[in-house]
């Protein structure tokens, strides 16, 4: 098998060093270098890279210009690697608007990381955007305003009525749902709650940006939140999102990650502390973009209960890790293309 090329691109030598030593020291990769964001566009072409690694503060030429040169000339799956998106929440979330497939916080300055902590996150990110789908998820609000056809409508024998709408992503999940979120109507009879695997720090910018487009309400949850219809309630990153019940009615909270998950906030916590609450024909889930498998043991069981899930389709998943492993289990009652999605859950929702 070749092995995967990647362009490091970044101003510190230093830098540049310590990733390309990750990287070959990690096998599979073949790796290449570049000094700022003008250096890696002239590279671009003869090296070919699979995956490029992209600061965002560099001289000359800034990590989103850059960014948004490689997506426009030669669209490429880019991990950012920078401080500055660890710091600055709202330059990462428009790093992966403009096409950046996931992110990764660059150790040094305030960040209290060394190499060591993050070589294996590193790797593993840079491996799975090789395989990532650039472009393909994206320009969601575009494609429904075009002629695609609409899904089949559902034929229910019964009516069911919905308590709680369930929706998981990981790579790829914040751009995705920027697009998919201010689709779903304000009468939307049910809460959302979303767990999208993301660091604290960026949280509470992503919800803002999706509370300044969204017909519904968006929510940070960093307490304990009672859920009504009309809001969509989004998980603290790095922390699990659960859900539970109180006289009043269901509440939501942030709770410590469980060591047994794998990723934060957990799909699969969020998906199993409903069904301690909610029978499993009053849920709907939907689960998207992301590596790995979280959410689709959960929600294979919210299907096998009389609930409705959602998987999305190979075809508009940057990574089709999470949504695809539903599909495998025979866990989702439809598989659709994203731009499908919002409307579905709508029409579930009544």
């Amino acid at each position: 098998m070749a092995a995967t090329s990647v362009l490091v691109v970044d101003d510190s030598a230093l830098m540049r060093r310590a990733i390309k030593g990750i990287l070959e020291e990690a096998g599979g990769f073949e790796v290449h270098t570049a000094r700022n964001g003008a250096d890696a566009l002239d590279q671009l072409d003869r090296v070919q890279p699979d995956v490029v690694t992209l600061d965002v503060n560099m001289p000359e030429m800034d990590g989103l210009t850059c960014l948004a040169k490689i997506m426009a000339d030669r669209p490429t799956p880019v991990v950012m690697v920078s401080s500055l998106t660890e710091a600055n929440a709202l330059v990462t979330l428009e790093a992966l608007e403009l096409g950046a497939v996931d992110y990764v916080a660059k150790p040094g300055g305030t960040v209290s990381l060394n190499m060591s902590d993050v070589a294996t996150e590193i790797a593993g990110k840079v491996r799975a955007a090789a395989g990532a789908r650039i472009g393909r998820a994206r320009g969601l609000s575009a494609r429904m305003k075009k002629a695609v056809p609409a899904p089949e409508p559902v034929r229910a024998s019964r009516a069911q009525q919905t308590d709680l709408v369930l929706i998981g992503s990981s790579t790829g999940g914040p751009a995705l749902l920027g697009e998919l979120l201010p689709l779903l109507p304000a009468t939307l009879s049910a809460p959302v709650v979303v767990a999208q695997h993301i660091p604290a720090s960026f949280t509470a910018t992503l919800a803002r940006r999706l509370d300044e487009t969204c017909q519904l309400r968006v929510h940070e949850v960093d307490r304990i939140m009672t859920v009504r219809p009309g809001s969509i309630y989004l998980g603290r990153g790095s922390n699990d999102v659960v859900v539970a019940r109180r006289t009043d009615g269901l509440i939501v909270k942030s709770v410590p990650a469980g060591a047994e998950y794998r990723w934060h906030p957990s799909v699969d916590r969020l998906v199993a502390s409903a069904r301690r609450h909610i029978p499993d024909d009053r849920l709907v889930c939907a689960l998207l973009t992301g590596m790995g498998d979280d959410g689709a043991a959960e929600m294979s069981l919210v299907r096998e209960g009389g609930g409705r899930t959602i998987a999305e389709a190979e075809e508009t998943a940057v990574v089709w890790g999470m949504p695809g492993e539903l599909a495998r289990r025979g866990g989702a009652t439809e598989v659709l293309p994203s731009y499908a999605i919002a409307e579905r859950l709508a029409e579930w929702v009544r």
